[in-house]
């Protein structure tokens, strides 16, 4: 099934701050079940609030960090909930930097899962699952036993990638990526693909339509403690997760996608060193895209002279940065719609 109107199910909101406790923000255009805030102007941490976990429970990416309360645990605030068509801003024990400060400038990006979590029994750990098939995208809650397990995802295909947080301690974001031979990265980190294995986060058992699989280690599958996983599928003209090879060269790359992106993140997988480069549409309305903020990095955005294109049915590499486009290194990427190459009518998007 093609989404012929993917900002029905993600889209990316920018806003700039201004320092007012319990602002809510809007215009998402839907109630979304997962919203991502950085900002953009300022070396602040990535805040992500899901409507699962529930208000005034944040977690950050580009840390180790427990699962936090902003109105009370830490001085910088974050998000209190999401909500109708957005989410609002709490002020912490001393300011509004991480979400809300005035005049800091934010971008937000937000997906559409399924509302209220229901119970699943698929896996040999029930679950409890939001999930929006139509878009392939489910957030899960599990509680951890330390044993090689399954987890019922409520996707109606294999995710492609799958991230988890433990809540309740300092652990690494383990991230199962089923692209390729696949292998283990962390969104925290800079490394490469890693091996599976039963003592690790994931075992080498992929995914199927209906749970995926976790180890025994502790950021991953705990005894006893609290986790949240966030599993993307592949959806045909709204979004892909696959790689590339860089070729070294300004004339880059070319990436199909069967979409224009609108959100794209990208992440060197055959050596380390490299963090996660976010990309967006909003950001950059025209081509070059040059704005990069990194998920594994609390820095401000920043300017490069050429990175990509984004096209009507793809992307392609504008430079030799080696972030995104090293001779002969993979590349895994994750891509979602501004527009399908070709809605499910078989109309042409740019026709519409």
């Amino acid at each position: 099934m093609t989404i012929d109107k993917p900002s029905e199910h993600f889209n990316t909101v920018l806003y700039t701050g201004n320092g007012v406790d319990g602002r809510t923000i809007t215009g998402v255009g839907f109630n979304p079940d997962m919203s991502w805030v950085k900002s953009r102007s300022n070396a602040k941490a990535h805040i992500v609030a899901d409507s699962v976990r529930g208000a005034n429970k944040n977690i950050v990416p580009n840390e180790t960090g427990a699962e936090f309360n902003p109105t009370t645990d830490v001085g910088s605030g974050g998000i209190g909930q999401v909500t109708t068509d957005g989410f609002t801003c709490e002020q912490g024990t001393s300011d509004l930097t991480n979400v809300n400060q005035s005049a800091y400038t934010y971008a937000s990006w937000n997906w559409k899962a399924g509302g209220t979590a229901v119970s699943n029994t698929s896996g040999s750990i029930t679950s409890s699952v939001s999930a929006n098939t139509t878009a392939g995208f489910s957030i899960v809650s599990y509680t951890g036993n330390a044993t090689v397990s399954t987890i019922g995802h409520g996707l109606s295909s294999a995710p492609k990638i799958i991230i988890v947080k433990r809540l309740n301690s300092a652990e690494a974001w383990p991230v199962d990526n089923r692209i390729g031979s696949g292998g283990i990265m962390y969104l925290n980190q800079t490394d490469g693909n890693g091996s599976y294995g039963d003592a690790s986060p994931f075992p080498s058992t992929a995914p199927t339509s209906t749970v995926f699989s976790v180890g025994s280690a502790n950021n991953a599958n705990a005894s006893s403690a609290p986790m949240i996983a966030y599993c993307f599928a592949d959806v045909k003209g709204y979004s892909k997760f696959s790689s590339y090879t860089g070729n070294g060269n300004a004339d880059g790359t070319f990436v199909y996608t069967g979409f224009k992106p609108a959100f794209l993140i990208i992440k060197k997988s055959s050596a380390s060193g490299r963090n996660w480069v976010m990309f967006d549409n909003t950001r950059d309305i025209d081509n070059p895209v040059l704005q990069s903020l990194e998920a594994s990095l609390p820095d401000a955005e920043y300017t490069n002279t050429a990175t990509l294109d984004l096209l009507s049915n793809g992307f392609k590499t504008r430079s030799s940065g080696p972030s995104w486009n090293t001779s002969g290194d993979t590349y895994i990427y994750m891509a979602f719609a501004e527009n399908p190459f070709v809605t499910s009518t078989g109309i042409p998007a740019t026709a519409r």
